[in-house]
């Protein structure tokens, strides 16, 4: 495979007195490393195991992911630790974080009941995990091989979700059951296999079935991208087997947000492959259908008819029966919203729409900040898509933008931020937006994620 280092990476960069370093570094514990256990924490313990004492919010990984922004923080005030080089992904970020504070105190000012204030409290600091994963994705990983060996782990923890999904779907035995973690305890709804028209439902370790599709999604370009790019024949196998295993858990969640977004992910890889590797995931994906009909001909007819008698689905007629109350709602606070998080789903309704629950959560200024964490990040791929000339450098950007793309998608079917599993990894990937413009900048001052002086 072609190297993604750049020569002007190998330059020194003087981070003290007679002391330099290189990009090139490795270290035992490093951005790559934490955002790495952060993802295996995510995704290998069930959603609903907190640490005893805590909140949905005591999740090892949201932890973790906590103390990622902290830690990105304090590196951003120390001037010997920070970043130096613009980065965008940064002012997306204080975009979105400014609007959330000017709503968060607006629902202050309003007066909130005591669960407003808890829950406006919880979205704040869902907030400081979300950017915390995003701004060290996108500040601390130092290179194309860091980077892509956080993909790996996320390919792999993905293809373990997979296994269990479909041992689920197969065999009706819910193994997350068998998954308890000594020191952690079940907090909350305990998702189970549910019926839904000729079969079962699964959600594997995540909590919801529409978030266990998602994340299935959003891995199957990176197991096709190493299936294709790894370095070594047995690498490419072993990440074909986890791509097979991973869009065959697509089916089994019986997710309609599912089956769009992997519509929105091949509408975007698809003009990027040559006609062999069209060729080869038609015969594939074809195969993968056929095989579903005859091992599972009721999940199939149940599939079929969610998209074909879509206007009599309850799911749906529920969502739309709504928009007449969201419209009210929104008239009252149209511009900074209730209050962050101050939409209470249990206390008033389930919205299933992330981008209604921030109109009134966050008003039009809220909307328009979160639909800017979006069209950045595909902004700042797309650039470094154009930039590189490396096929599988090419290929990688590629996958980052149909990632981001699904979760425009994503946020109008289920509150998508409210699902912690999804939302970590969707921060983890819009970072990796911010990355790959870093690495494909032309000025290595840019480039490099050493730590400099603040006054060079």
């Amino acid at each position: 495979m072609t190297s993604s280092a750049h020569l002007a990476d190998f330059d020194p960069s003087l981070i003290a007195d007679r002391t330099y370093l290189t990009r090139r570094r490795f270290t035992t514990v490093d951005a790559p490393a934490v955002l790495s256990l952060t993802i295996g924490l995510l995704t290998l313990f069930p959603a609903y195991l907190i640490v005893p004492g805590l909140t949905d919010l005591g999740r090892p990984a949201l932890i973790g992911a906590f103390l990622l922004g902290c830690w990105w923080l304090v590196a951003r005030l120390s001037p010997r630790l920070m970043m130096v080089g613009p980065q965008p992904a940064r002012w997306i970020a204080l975009v979105y974080v400014l609007s959330l504070l000017v709503s968060y105190a607006v629902g202050f000012l309003r007066g909130l009941t005591t669960m407003e204030m808890n829950s406006a409290d919880r979205a704040m600091l869902g907030a400081i995990a979300f950017l915390g994963v995003m701004l060290i994705a996108a500040d601390g990983i130092p290179n194309w091989a860091r980077l892509q060996g956080v993909l790996r782990v996320f390919v792999w923890c993905a293809c373990f979700m997979a296994v269990i999904g479909l041992v689920q779907a197969l065999l009706y035995i819910d193994l997350t059951q068998r998954l308890m973690i000594p020191g952690l305890q079940p907090k909350g709804w305990i998702v189970g296999l549910e019926l839904r028209g000729g079969g079962v439902r699964v959600a594997s370790t995540a909590f919801h079935y529409i978030e266990f599709s998602l994340i299935m999604v959003m891995a199957l370009p990176f197991a096709i991208h190493f299936a294709r790019f790894a370095p070594t024949p047995r690498q490419r196998h072993l990440f074909a087997v986890a791509a097979l295993l991973i869009a065959g858990a697509v089916p089994v969640t019986m997710s309609r947000t599912g089956f769009l977004a992997l519509g929105v992910v091949l509408a975007v890889l698809v003009p990027v492959w040559g006609w062999r590797l069209r060729y080869n995931m038609l015969v594939i994906g074809t195969g993968l259908l056929v095989a579903m009909a005859v091992a599972k001909p009721n999940v199939a007819s149940t599939i079929s008819g969610i998209f074909l008698d879509a206007e009599n689905d309850p799911s749906i007629t529920a969502r739309t029966k709504r928009y007449e109350m969201v419209g009210h709602y929104f008239s009252q606070t149209p511009w900074l919203g209730r209050g962050t998080g101050t939409w209470v789903s249990p206390q008033y309704q389930y919205l299933d729409n992330q981008w209604l629950g921030t109109a009134l959560s966050n008003g039009v200024v809220g909307v328009a900040a979160l639909a800017t964490l979006y069209i950045g990040a595909v902004w700042l791929a797309g650039l470094a898509l154009r930039r590189t000339t490396v096929a599988a450098e090419r290929h990688l950007c590629a996958c980052l933008i149909a990632v981001a793309l699904t979760g425009i998608l994503a946020n109008a079917t289920f509150d998508a931020l409210g699902f912690s599993t999804y939302s970590t990894v969707l921060a983890l990937m819009l970072g990796l937006c911010g990355a790959v413009w870093r690495f494909t900048h032309p000025a290595r001052a840019v480039r490099t994620s050493a730590p400099l002086r603040a006054d060079r």
